[in-house]
């Protein structure tokens, strides 16, 4: 099978850098991934067609900064730097780098002086996100300034001839206008086709499972339920077959019916080996009497590979462990390159040792959520099981604030199901892209049936996106929310006030632990 045509994306820690990957797939376009570090071996056996650098928190002129190796821009291919890349770009091939005297950050109005190539078709003049306090001063010989800002004269410098591009704002997100337009100018330099779909990307996939797992390998997946396990056990049993063997753990913080759901998906959908692990007495144990959301998250992790050992060492040696781990899972976790810690996802952090499988199978880690549910389509999956809401391992457990309680999970539980019911009778489910309910844990006076009461405030959480990276707070109807707020209030026992969430994330996390 002929190979597609690839750009390599040089990763110097920027918190978009696999937002630069996916730009790029959604112009058709296969790209992966690799380490700054990476050798020019490494680099050539990928064979791209072009290379991009990311961004990075670093500065170009600390003696220790990332540096890749200047060879690939001797290797007659397009390079792309982006931000931290452009600078690296311009240090490396003899320009200066300086101390930027107002920094910039945020949307600022970038000014197209050169559209001739890496700018074609773009306005005069267009908001871009900026995040620096370093920029270039003097280009290298070959390069010119072909953009620039009111504080940052170099916002963009192009070597037509050699192929060799920087932007210092960044194409890749939402903020930035007409950025999509940078990376496919730079892809059509690159002599992209586009012609990659997701489609390519699971016989790419399927591949590498079976080279990892052979002829005889078995694997045991962790399948909570949701998407990204769900298109996991799909992806890796078109893989292997019947050598999959699946395990739901069910910890007791499952959404109304979901359970039952599961088991009936897993059992007649898949003719894999299903296995379904009642858990829950295990974790309400041991989170019992625990308020701190990562103490919460580190503790039904440890939960789960405790419950998955058991199971596999009652199924017998089983070769590779395998979950359905994503990439803003891998982001949160603080586990990709240079990334801080937002929150511990318990199926990041690579293979536990005490589990004693050979490898670890992470076959959706790269991809978005949005990439996910694409790939499920193409692998047959139902519509219905593809588009559900997402769900986080935890479950309702870091839905309820402080400590867990049967009691405290059954209101978020029911107000939950209220909550997504109206979503659906209103028709919005297409709208807004995920929506929950949570136990706040404040209490407050009210009156119910002319008495005081002394209950517990529900907040509504709905957001809008496109990548789960960043979200908007989604502009539910009054006339909606004035109806779930008053199912929850009278059909949820021991509620009495509901209150809407209007964060986006950032500054805010879409979940509240």
């Amino acid at each position: 099978m002929t190979q597609p045509q690839k750009i390599v994306i040089l990763d110097f820690g920027g918190q978009y850098t696999q937002l630069i990957a996916r730009r790029v797939r959604e112009c058709h376009v296969y790209s992966e991934v690799l380490p700054y570090h990476a050798s020019m071996a490494a680099i050539r056996a990928q064979e791209p067609v072009g290379i991009i650098l990311s961004g990075g928190p670093a500065r170009v002129l600390q003696e220790d900064a990332p540096r890749c190796d200047p060879g690939i821009y001797d290797l007659g291919i397009p390079v792309l730097g982006i931000c931290y890349g452009m600078q690296l770009t311009a240090h490396l091939l003899g320009g200066q780098v300086e101390r930027a005297a107002q920094r910039e950050y945020g949307r600022i109005q970038v000014t197209m002086a050169d559209k001739a190539s890496l700018l074609s078709g773009m306005s005069d003049a267009s908001a871009a996100w900026m995040s620096h306090t370093y920029q270039v001063k003097v280009c290298p010989v070959g390069f010119h300034p072909i953009a620039h800002t009111e504080n940052c004269p170099v916002a963009a410098m192009a070597d037509d001839v050699r192929g060799l591009y920087g932007v210092q704002f960044h194409p890749e997100v939402t903020h930035s206008a007409e950025g999509r337009m940078v990376i496919g100018n730079f892809l059509n330099r690159c002599g992209c086709k586009g012609d990659w779909t997701m489609t390519a990307y699971a016989q790419t996939a399927i591949r590498a499972i079976r080279q990892t797992v052979g002829d005889t390998g078995t694997v045991l997946l962790a399948l909570s339920g949701g998407v990204d396990s769900s298109v996991a056990a799909a992806l890796i049993y078109k893989a292997i077959g019947n050598r999959l063997t699946c395990v739901y753990v069910d910890h007791g913080f499952m959404r109304q019916g979901e359970s039952e759901q599961v088991v009936e998906v897993f059992t007649k959908l898949f003719p894999v080996r299903f296995i379904r692990s009642d858990a829950a007495e295990l974790f309400y144990r041991d989170l019992a009497g625990v308020a701190d959301p990562e103490s919460k998250r580190k503790i039904i992790g440890s939960d789960f590979i405790k419950v998955f050992k058991a199971e596999a060492e009652l199924l017998g040696k089983l070769d590779y462990f395998a979950q359905g781990t994503i990439y803003p899972d891998v982001i949160e976790s603080g586990q990709a390159t240079g990334a801080s810690v937002i929150k511990s996802h318990h199926n990041v952090g690579g293979l536990p040792k005490e589990l004693g499988f050979t490898e670890l199978i992470e076959p959706l880690r790269m991809l978005f959520k949005d990439e996910v549910r694409a790939l499920g389509e193409t692998l047959g999956l139902p519509h219905d099981l593809v588009w559900r809401q997402p769900f986080p391992g935890p479950g309702l457990a870091i839905r309820v604030m402080g400590d867990l309680t049967p009691e405290k999970v059954g209101i978020v539980r029911t107000s939950d199901a209220i909550l997504r019911e109206e979503i659906k009778l209103a028709g919005l489910t297409e709208r807004v892209h995920q929506y929950f309910t949570v136990l706040t844990g404040v209490r407050s006076v009210g009156v119910m049936g002319d008495e005081r009461t002394y209950d517990y405030t529900v907040a509504l959480r709905a957001v809008t996106t496109d990548d789960f990276m960043t979200a908007d707070w989604a502009r539910l109807p009054y006339d909606v929310v004035e109806k779930i707020s008053s199912r929850i209030v009278n059909e949820v026992p021991h509620v009495n006030r509901v209150v809407l969430d209007v964060t986006s994330k950032p500054p805010a996390s879409i979940e509240w632990e």
